[in-house]
């Protein structure tokens, strides 16, 4: 049925199944037997239960073949979703958390900006550099428990699989460790050479100035930007490891 709410069990040909798209074979290390799991797939022949969340396309196959009814795109969906949103939130309020102990109140007052990165640098016995390192830590951290989540490990799948896993959840974790070093790097670079007050002003207005803002702008991309580097970097290793193991 081509409307998911009236979808039903039925069995196909795979070349009907597939209708033009590649099938992709998801190997389990742990599973039912064949004979098992088609028993279990045909005694739910013409059932017509689909949810989007809890009894999906996903939600049949694994049970059938593992007995587990699970879907890793919901739960993936779930973490992404929490992630991007609680990065963003976190960096939004990094922001906020400037302005409100800097020298002066709001975001167009320069000195008052730096004078909130260096109370916040202060903190961990740093300057206005280790302040924008400090404020990277909270999104690039909550990226990284994302990917953690969407790449758990499950005894169930092949190694192969948990291996590629393992990759991509520990080049998550350096990936944003990383981007919050580059994060830095690239405010020296972008202004006046160096960390001092006037390369960290400078830097943090010429990249605020690539999306037509000032220095609040560079400090809010600055700051989210290690967040990005923990899901690309993440998902970008774990895709080549499961490219080679391929």
């Amino acid at each position: 049925m081509k409307q998911k709410a009236h979808a039903r069990v039925r069995r196909d040909s795979l070349e009907r199944f597939a209708n033009g798209g590649v099938v992709e074979v998801v190997e389990y290390a742990r599973c039912l037997t064949a004979n098992e799991t088609i028993v279990r797939a045909e005694s739910r022949m013409g059932e017509r239960s689909y949810g989007l969340i809890w009894n999906n396309c996903e939600h049949f196959a694994r049970s059938c073949r593992t007995g587990d009814h699970s879907s890793e795109q919901v739960r993936d969906a779930g973490a992404v979703s929490a992630g991007s949103v609680g990065s963003g939130a976190a960096a939004a309020g990094a922001v906020g958390a400037v302005t409100g102990v800097g020298a002066a109140a709001g975001l167009s007052g320069g000195a008052g900006l730096m004078s909130g990165l260096a109370s916040i640098g202060g903190v961990v016995g740093a300057g206005a550099a280790g302040g924008v390192a400090l404020l990277a830590a909270a999104p690039a951290g909550i990226a990284t428990l994302a990917m953690q989540q969407v790449l758990q490990d499950d005894r169930r799948l092949a190694s192969s699989e948990r291996r590629a896993r393992r990759a991509g959840r520990v080049a998550s974790a350096v990936g944003g460790g990383l981007g919050t070093a580059g994060a830095v790097g690239a405010i020296s670079a972008a202004g006046v050479s160096g960390l001092s007050g006037v390369g960290i002003s400078t830097g943090l207005a010429a990249i605020g100035s690539a999306v037509g803002g000032g220095m609040a702008a560079g400090i809010g991309i600055t700051v989210a930007a290690p967040a990005v580097a923990a899901v690309a970097v993440g998902y970008g290793i774990y895709r080549l490891a499961k490219w080679i193991a391929d």
